[in-house]
Order: C-alpha cells, then sequence, then structure tokens
C-alpha cells in the first residue's frame, strides 16, 4: 500500500507521470495508417494492400508524404513499421463542398499484410443509434491541445440520432446526409487528429470530419458515413489500382 501512495504521489508532482488510458493497447487496430509530411500529419485506415481511406483535412500531398503502418510510438522505430511514399490522393469531389468529405490515397507499392498491418472491411450496413464504436487516431483528447501525440489514442463512442447532431452542429456547419455523429456527454468525444478513425462491430464506419467534441465536450464529433461511399470507393480502386508492381524503394523517413 505504502508503495502504491508513493507511486501516486510522484505522478500527481510530475516525476513519475501516470498512464493514460486513452491510450490503445499496442497494436490493437492493425489498420490504423499514420500519414506525414515535413509539415503535417493526421491518419487514416487501410482498406487493402494499396489505398488508404482518410477525410477531406488530411488529405495529404503525393510524393511530398508518407503512409507509416504498423505503428504505435510515432517517435521510435518498433520494429513493425513500413513506411511507403503516398503517390496519389482522388478526393471526393465537388471538393470541399459541405456536403462530402472523403479522400483515398495510393501508396507507391503494396503493403505487406501481416500481424501488425491488416485493412479494414468497408461496411456493409450503416451504423445505428445507440450502436458502440471506436474511435483512434494520434492527437490529444484534451479540448484544450491541439498538437498531435506519439501514441495512438482510442475512444469508446455511442453512434447519436440525425437531429441530435443537427442540434449541436455550430450555425456555419451545413448538415449532409453524409454526416454521422458519435459521442454523448458522459464520454470523450475530443480526439485532435484529423482523419481518425471510427470502427463498428469490425467495419470502417468513419472518418473525423467536424471535431466538434473538441469544441465542446457535451458535443458528439461528426464522421463521414463511409456506408454511403463505398460504390465511389470501390469504383476508384478498380479503375486506379495498378495491375503490375514496379519495383520502388521504401523510405523510411
Amino acid at each position: 500500500m505504502n508503495l502504491l501512495l508513493l507511486a501516486v504521489a510522484l505522478g500527481l508532482a510530475g516525476a513519475s507521470p501516470l498512464p493514460d488510458s486513452k491510450v490503445c493497447q499496442p497494436h490493437s487496430r492493425p489498420w490504423q495508417v499514420y500519414i506525414h509530411s515535413e509539415r503535417s500529419s493526421c491518419s487514416g485506415a487501410l482498406i487493402n494492400q494499396w489505398w488508404i481511406v482518410t477525410s477531406f483535412d488530411c488529405a495529404p500531398i503525393p510524393y511530398s508524404s508518407f503512409a507509416s503502418l504498423g505503428e504505435h510510438d510515432v517517435t521510435v522505430e518498433e520494429g513493425t513499421e513500413q513506411h511507403i511514399q503516398i503517390v496519389e490522393v482522388i478526393r471526393h469531389s465537388p471538393y470541399r463542398s459541405p456536403f462530402h468529405s472523403l479522400a483515398l490515397v495510393r501508396l507507391a507499392e503494396p503493403a505487406h499484410l501481416d500481424q501488425h498491418i491488416k485493412p479494414i472491411p468497408l461496411p456493409t450496413r450503416c451504423p445505428q443509434p445507440g450502436e458502440t464504436c471506436y474511435v483512434s487516431g494520434w492527437g490529444f483528447t484534451d479540448p484544450n491541445q491541439y498538437e498531435a501525440d506519439q501514441y495512438l489514442k482510442c475512444l469508446t463512442v455511442p453512434v447519436v440520432e440525425d437531429q441530435t447532431c443537427r442540434d449541436a452542429l455550430p450555425e456555419f456547419v451545413y448538415w449532409s446526409v453524409g454526416m454521422v455523429c458519435a459521442g454523448q456527454n458522459n464520454t470523450d468525444n475530443c480526439l485532435n487528429d484529423n482523419g481518425s478513425v471510427m470502427v463498428c462491430d469490425g467495419q470502417l464506419q468513419g472518418v473525423q470530419w467536424i471535431k466538434n467534441g473538441c469544441r465542446d465536450p457535451n458535443n458528439p464529433s461528426v464522421y463521414t458515413k463511409l456506408c454511403l461511399y463505398t460504390n465511389w470507393i470501390r469504383q476508384v480502386i478498380g479503375s486506379s489500382t495498378p495491375t503490375t508492381t514496379r519495383a520502388t524503394r521504401r523510405v523510411t523517413p
């Protein structure tokens, strides 16, 4: 008991910080991708060996950005990572309309799938109000922080009714049928990572659109309702995936 009290005291004093309960179990989200360049970072979800789904705000610059797969702590090499250059970015059009926020990212070479790197299935149905979902990404969960974080974070959130989402949106934000909201008063609704991923029942159901829960922790955050975009995603993948693999060099940025 004395040792426990000492550890708590040291943690409160800052000498030995207590662990963040929102840090994911390492490598428990093998589909999560860290997208980064010299100037920015965000995340997305691997849906097959070539392609990543992310938000409009996360859409990187081709040939200047990398996708790091198999990541947990982005400040160290853990031996599980693959760093692959991004060569193509396709945004859902009309670009940056109030009704869409979605982008597909293609890798320079196919990822090698293993226990640390696995794609997430696209949705076969839409998420339902009250359903429990899981959001993950690299970023602070404190509404007053805006920097990226070194560890992958995980939140558990419920899907809410569309009307609840509409009522919580700022006046300058248009409601779209392409939106789905998750979070409520007694949950953690903020993850400051453009492109953070929402998974429900083992399927990719959303990428972060509006961090409404970071504006006000009582509000749900908004995600792209990916169940409405599966046909578009499959069409892009079918028409843009290379039929042959050219020799490319994997670079560690």
